[in-house]
């Protein structure tokens, strides 16, 4: 058995972030190394713990999604990182996009389409 995907949460909402901990958490491909509630926290947080995939939240306090996303890049260079919103308009993604995100998928899209998504980030960090 291959190791687990190594993953740090930034989201604001601790109502979310505590769900997503805790589905990920029980997958047996997946650890979670931490959480962190905003954008300020996800660079030192990734330097520090050295994640494979980072879950970043778009709607931050502090740094925006696209801050952290360069902050979390610049600080890690090796985290891939996969963006979750709720609502991002098309500039808005591609604004992740650039800051060096590999995904930018919606929230509501469901548990499965984000496992898939760290699933895909962590392969292409191997490649």
């Amino acid at each position: 058995m291959s190791a687990p995907i190594r993953l740090l949460l930034v989201e604001d909402n601790e109502v979310f972030r505590e769900a997503l901990e805790l589905l990920l958490g029980m997958r047996p491909d997946m650890e979670v190394l931490a959480s962190v509630p905003d954008g300020t926290d996800a660079a030192e947080a990734a330097a520090r713990l050295r994640p494979d995939v980072v879950v970043m939240d778009y709607r931050l306090p502090g740094l925006d999604g696209v801050q952290a996303t360069r902050a979390v890049r610049e600080a890690y260079p090796q985290a891939a990182v996969v963006c979750l919103t709720a609502s991002a308009n098309l500039r808005e993604r591609d604004a992740l996009l650039e800051a060096g995100a590999v995904a930018c998928l919606r929230k509501d899209g469901g548990l499965d389409a984000i496992v898939r998504a760290i699933q895909e980030a962590a392969r292409a960090r191997a490649a």
